[in-house]
C-alpha cells in the first residue's frame, strides 16, 4: 500500500496554472505516494452569521457545487477523483486522512483570518499541511516593497508596481498525469447537488449561472474568456464598466475566479495576447487595474488580518462613522424595501440572482451605510451570503473601503442616490426591470 498524500482544494478549482497542484504532483512521482485530491472549507456549509441568516445562501451554493463537479469530472478523466467534504469542522478532513494514511497536506495559501485557523486546526490534529501562494497576479516576493509590505492606498500601490515594471509570471500548463488514487479507498460518491433557484437561469440576469455557458466550472470559464476577447469587449471596457446589467459591459471574470475556475494569471496572459494581436487602449489597460486591485486586497489582508473585520478597521484612532445594527432597518434593505428605488431595485436583483454589478454594489454599501446609518459589517456579510462572486479579499476591503475603515485614503465615499439615479438609470428601465 503505497503511501497518501492529500491535496487540498480550496478556492483554486481547477487544473490549469495551479502550482500547489503541481507540487503535489511532483512530490508524489518523486516519492512514490498515491494522491488524494480533497476539498474542503468550512464556509460553504450554511452556518448561520452573527447577524441572522445563514452564512452561504442558495446562489453560492450552486455555483460552487458546479464548480466542485466540473473539477471532479476532470479529475476522473486523468484517473483521479475528488473528495468533497461538506462540513463546518475539520474533524471529517482529518478522520478520512486517518483512513487513508496521510500525514502530509498540499494546499494553496489563503491569508485571511479564517483560512489560516484552518490550516492551524489541521497542523493541531497533526498534519503537516504545506501551503503555496497562488491566487494573485503578483507574487509577494516580488513586489518592490521590503517584505512584501505594500502600501495601503491603491494608487501607491499600482504605481510603485508599475514603476518597477514587476511581471506577471506566465501561468502554468494543467497536470496531463496524475497520480493514482489511493488503491485501498473507495471511489467517493458524487455530492449532490443544490435545487437551482429561478434567479440561475433569470434572463434579466447578468451572470445566469444556470446556463450551460454560464456555469461555475473551469471549462465554461475558460471558453468565456475566449469568447469575451474575441468579441473585442477588453477595447470598449472603460466606456462599459459602470453599467447596471448585461451580458457584455463587464468581463464578469470575477465568479470564476471566486471559485478558482479562473486563474487571474490565465487571465491576464489572455488579455496581453488580446492586446497584442488587435492593440492595446485604455479599456484594456483598465482590466489590468482591476485585476491589480483585486491583488492590492489580498496584500493588504495579509498585512492587516482580522482588524479589516472589526468595526474600526484599519481607522485607528480615527472615529469611524458609528456601527449601529438596526436589524428591522437591515431587514429592509436585504429586502429592497427602504424606499430608495434605485438601491431598492439592485438589492432585489441580488437576492434573486446571487449578482450584482460593481457600480450598484457601491450605491448599494453606500445607502445602508450613510443613509440609513447601519453597520458595514453586516453589510459585507449579506454579501457573503449572496454573491456567486464572494471573495473575502476583496468583499471586506471593498465594503470598510465605502465605510472610511478601510484603504480609501478620502475616508470613505457616500453615493448620492440621485445623482446615481440619474447618471445610471436616466429612463428607469433598470428599475422598472426589477420592480418589487
Amino acid at each position: 500500500m503505497a503511501a497518501v498524500l492529500i491535496h487540498w482544494f480550496r478556492t483554486d478549482l481547477r487544473l490549469h496554472d495551479h502550482p500547489a497542484l503541481l507540487r503535489s504532483v511532483a512530490r508524489c512521482r518523486r516519492e512514490g505516494l498515491s494522491l488524494l485530491p480533497v476539498a474542503w472549507h468550512s464556509p460553504s456549509v450554511p452556518v448561520d452569521t452573527r447577524w441572522g441568516f445563514a452564512r452561504v445562501g442558495e446562489h453560492r451554493r450552486a455555483f460552487r457545487h458546479q464548480a466542485l463537479t466540473g473539477l471532479a469530472k476532470r479529475l476522473r478523466g486523468l484517473g483521479s477523483d475528488l473528495w468533497v467534504l461538506d462540513d463546518a469542522t475539520a474533524g471529517p478532513l482529518l478522520e478520512l486522512a486517518r483512513r487513508a494514511g496521510a500525514t502530509h497536506v498540499v494546499a494553496e495559501a489563503i491569508d485571511a483570518p479564517e483560512e489560516l485557523a484552518e490550516v492551524r486546526t489541521l497542523q493541531d490534529g497533526g498534519l503537516h499541511v504545506d501551503t503555496v501562494w497562488q491566487s494573485s497576479l503578483l507574487a509577494p516576493d516580488d513586489l518592490p516593497w521590503l517584505q512584501g509590505r505594500v502600501p495601503d492606498v491603491f494608487t501607491a500601490f499600482r504605481q510603485g508596481v508599475e514603476r518597477a515594471q514587476v511581471q506577471v509570471p506566465a501561468p502554468l500548463p494543467a497536470p496531463t498525469q496524475l497520480p493514482p488514487w489511493p488503491d485501498h479507498l473507495e471511489r467517493p460518491p458524487s455530492p449532490c447537488a443544490p435545487p437551482l433557484s429561478a434567479g440561475a437561469t433569470d434572463e434579466r440576469s447578468s451572470f445566469p449561472y444556470g446556463s450551460s455557458a454560464w456555469q461555475g466550472h473551469e471549462a465554461a470559464a475558460l471558453d468565456h474568456l475566449q469568447r469575451y476577447l474575441a468579441a473585442g469587449h477588453p477595447h470598449r471596457y472603460k466606456a462599459t464598466r459602470n453599467a447596471l446589467s448585461g451580458r457584455d459591459f463587464a468581463s464578469h471574470w470575477s465568479p470564476w475566479l471566486a471559485v478558482g475556475a479562473l486563474s487571474a494569471r490565465q487571465a491576464m496572459a489572455a488579455l496581453r495576447a488580446f492586446e497584442n494581436e488587435r492593440g492595446a487602449n485604455e479599456g484594456s489597460y483598465w482590466l489590468w487595474f482591476e485585476l491589480l486591485w483585486r491583488d492590492h486586497f489580498r496584500f493588504v489582508m495579509r498585512q492587516h488580518g482580522a482588524r479589516l473585520f472589526a468595526a474600526r478597521g484599519l481607522s485607528g484612532d480615527r472615529t469611524p462613522q458609528a456601527c449601529r445594527h438596526d436589524p428591522r432597518a437591515f431587514a429592509r434593505w436585504c429586502e429592497g424595501r427602504t424606499g430608495q428605488p434605485l438601491a431598492d431595485a439592485a438589492m432585489r436583483e441580488l437576492r434573486h440572482t446571487g449578482y450584482l454589478s460593481n457600480r450598484l454594489r457601491q450605491i448599494v454599501a453606500s445607502a445602508l451605510i450613510h443613509e440609513l446609518g447601519g453597520d458595514w459589517r453586516a453589510g459585507a456579510s449579506w454579501f457573503e451570503h449572496c454573491l456567486i462572486d464572494f471573495d473575502v479579499h476583496s468583499n471586506q476591503g471593498n465594503w470598510a473601503y465605502i465605510a472610511g475603515v478601510g484603504t480609501d485614503p478620502r475616508g470613505g465615499r457616500r453615493f448620492n442616490l440621485d445623482k446615481q439615479t440619474q447618471d445610471h438609470d436616466p429612463d428607469g428601465s433598470y428599475r422598472r426591470r426589477w420592480t418589487a
